[in-house]
């Protein structure tokens, strides 16, 4: 028992590495789903949840042929202005999206913070990295955290111009990707996708 143990191991801390490697677009295209049948029924599985998410008042897209799921959480609903502790209105929006880290490989979370284009490149971007660090921290402290990879962007990357309050606004947020892995993978292949079953 002991052998299979630390055979076993080092294989899961690789797996957790190699994605920690990945940048953010290699992470949103991997693992890739060759099989159309297998992809259909991730992609309808993926539906069904953006749909439950939806109705529980999350902003939700779907990306990558629908096989990606995009929810985008408003910092000012995390975060006091400036700020870089979660807030309670932030753990109230955080808690429902623990259960998509229950069953490990189910998905990867990636979690990408944004800012607007207030202050400096330097200051937008630690702005970014500390707020993600604080959503990661509390993701850990509440769920498993083995398939949770966290990304800071500043205001390189944004929604809208900021050429407005408003849009600066739209612009302060973060994106949590669910992306099918290959647990979920496995399940469509043998034909029923269920994130509360957990086994080979």
């Amino acid at each position: 028992m002991a052998a299979v143990m630390a055979m076993t191991a080092p294989e899961a801390s690789a797996a957790e590495v190699e994605i920690y490697d990945l940048s953010l677009d290699d992470n949103l295209e991997t693992p890739e789903i060759k099989n159309s049948k297998v992809s259909q029924k991730v992609q309808d599985y993926q539906y069904e949840v953006a749909v439950q998410l939806k109705k529980a008042n999350y902003d939700v897209e779907l990306m990558r042929d629908n096989e990606v799921i995009v929810i985008t959480i408003p910092a000012g609903q995390l975060f006091n202005p400036n700020d870089t502790v979660v807030n309670s209105l932030g753990k109230v929006s955080l808690k429902p999206l623990t259960r998509y880290l229950r069953n490990p490989g189910f998905y990867k979370m990636l979690l990408v913070m944004h800012t607007d284009n207030t202050g400096s490149d330097k200051y937008t971007l630690n702005l970014s990295r500390s707020r993600v660090n604080a959503v990661f921290d509390w993701f850990e402290a509440n769920a498993s955290v083995d398939f949770l990879v966290p990304y800071a962007l500043g205001a390189t990357d944004p929604a809208v111009d900021n050429n407005s309050m408003e849009n600066r606004k739209r612009n302060r947020r973060l994106e949590v990707f669910l992306v099918p892995d290959k647990v979920m993978i496995n399940q469509a292949k043998k034909g029923r996708i269920d994130i509360n079953y957990i086994g080979k």
